[in-house]
């Protein structure tokens, strides 16, 4: 596929002011593509010539529709949405704070909502694609992981249900399933470890533009690991 094609397609990415957000807007944009941003963060700083959506509470569904609408009145279409916005807690079961509504409305509703409202206009893409964020770690639970991991695999079970009900459209729908990102929250949460081994959010950056992009027609209701070395 040329660049004169690729320049056409615009890609709606939620969380995009995160660490993996930066990443996969970076990627997007040295692709090609148009990319809108949507987070619920303010105040960040966008590169050029993206649509940058502060302040948008996902876990409304009249929120993410007003979002999604203003991305197709900025650029008439919509080809891809990248699912990033999420939250991460660590609680055990024993404990009685709202991790796990919290970590269901983050995690599962932020996409719910964003893949409903953007349905209507990736059907009308030629190769519509959808690509959430799901979780290694929610394939088997560990201790204090019960509220993310569950909302996680409720992002799973999203996936491949919605690939399923799309199947006789141009969409697909996958997820990638990392186990611990290069960051430096996660690095000054785990001293120890070894970030060597761990995913280059450049790295989950570029599995997820690939599932974005019109190549990977063949590929739906796919949970994807990419866990480095861990």
């Amino acid at each position: 596929m040329g660049n004169e094609t690729l320049n056409q397609r615009v890609i709606a990415i939620t969380g995009g002011h995160g660490e993996l957000g930066r990443a996969v807007v970076a990627a997007a944009l040295t692709q090609g593509w148009r990319v809108a941003i949507i987070d619920h963060a303010t105040g960040q700083t966008a590169p050029a010539d993206t649509l940058d959506l502060g302040g948008v509470d996902l876990t409304d569904p009249a929120a993410a529709a007003t979002a999604i609408a203003a991305v197709i009145d900025k650029f008439g279409r919509l080809d891809a949405l990248l699912n990033i916005a999420g939250g991460f807690v660590w609680q055990t079961v024993d404990d009685d704070r709202p991790a796990w509504d919290r970590m269901y409305a983050l995690n599962l509703s932020t996409a719910l909502n964003t893949c409903r409202a953007a349905l209507p206009h990736l059907k009308r893409s030629d190769a519509g694609r959808i690509v959430n964020v799901g979780a290694n770690g929610a394939l088997k639970s560990a201790a204090g992981m019960g509220a993310y991991t569950a909302s996680k695999a409720a992002v799973h079970r999203l996936t491949e249900s919605l690939a399923e009900e799309l199947k006789s459209t141009p969409v697909t729908v996958n997820a990638v399933l990392p186990s611990i990102l290069d960051t430096p929250q996660n690095r000054a949460d785990m001293p120890d470890a070894d970030p060597a081994t761990w995913v280059a959010p450049a790295d989950l950056a570029a599995v997820m533009l690939f599932l974005a992009s019109p190549q990977a027609r063949a590929i739906t209701g796919a949970l994807i690991p990419v866990t480095g070395r861990v």
